[in-house]
């Protein structure tokens, strides 16, 4: 690692030695601070998270549309603090359970699970709970250009049994996950560009990697969508749910669960990380 890597690394360290001693009331108080801070000093970002949140809820009044913005803030500047300050903070957490016997009963099928999520909720819990409780997820992640930081996001993330590796890996690495019956976790719903397939977003075509899909076609791998939802402090509800494909195309597959996640996001839009430019690519036109 180049020297300004190291310092990141060493940066990281010593912050989250710092977040961890404080109380979990502190780190709250903390995250609504960040939170405050990026909402009035990070305009670019705001603007877009705003601009998304008028596109997805047209019919919302502005009023709406700003309390969810704020909310949103606070809602994802707490998941950082919490991630930071991991082990720590899993002792007190409380979980509620939806869709085990979906998972134990994919498993059972011995062909590996693709399992889904998305940029909804507290994914970085869902990872713990899967890891606490010896389920063997290894998770595709994108790999941070400052090897400090990537070496530090992947050790806070590992800590609780999970794996990872990341994209840009030959497939053969993806496809011996589902061969050795484990979970390979796809974080599948950023604008993937010209590589993705168009599927329906709130009423928008949307470029979706279609990645999952072709590893369930290729394999015949069961397919579960999962989030973590808070529903209120240190506690989390936990949902897997199945994707039945059949022998649908890909555009039905990435739609089946998208179709989940957007019923989701009505439920909880706060809990959507609204701040990627998720209706970048256009489809092109047809002559």
């Amino acid at each position: 690692m180049k020297v300004s890597e190291q310092l990141t690394y060493q940066f990281l360290m010593n912050l989250r030695k710092f977040i961890s001693q404080l109380s979990i009331s502190s780190q709250y108080h903390l995250a609504q601070w960040l939170a405050s801070l990026g909402y009035h000093h990070i305009p670019k970002r705001k603007n877009l998270a705003r601009r998304n949140l008028m596109r997805a809820f047209p019919n919302q009044s502005e009023g709406w549309i700003e309390n969810t913005l704020k909310n949103s803030y606070q809602f994802f500047a707490y998941n950082f603090i919490q991630f930071l300050a991991f082990p720590g903070v899993w002792e007190t957490a409380q979980y509620d359970i939806h869709g085990k016997d979906v998972l134990d009963e994919a498993l059972k099928q011995k062909k590996g699970v693709v399992f889904i999520s998305a940029h909804f909720g507290v994914w970085e819990m869902l990872g713990v709970w899967l890891g606490l409780n010896n389920y063997k997820l290894v998770g595709v992640a994108h790999r941070q250009r400052n090897q400090g930081a990537n070496k530090f996001f992947q050790e806070q993330r590992e800590l609780s049994g999970v794996k990872h590796i990341f994209r840009k890996e030959p497939l053969e690495k993806m496809y011996a996950i589902l061969n050795e019956n484990k979970l390979l976790g796809l974080v599948s719903d950023q604008d993937a560009k010209k590589k993705g397939v168009f599927i329906d977003f709130f009423g928008m075509p949307a470029s979706t990697p279609k990645g999952a899909a072709l590893f369930h076609k290729n394999t015949n791998a069961p397919m579960i969508f999962s989030v973590c939802v808070r529903t209120g402090f240190q506690k989390y509800q936990l949902e897997f749910l199945p994707i039945i494909a059949g022998d649908d195309t890909t555009e039905k597959i990435t739609q089946a669960y998208t179709v989940i996640l957007e019923k989701l996001i009505h439920a909880y839009p706060e809990q959507y990380f609204w701040f990627h430019r998720r209706w970048k690519t256009k489809p092109e036109k047809s002559n």
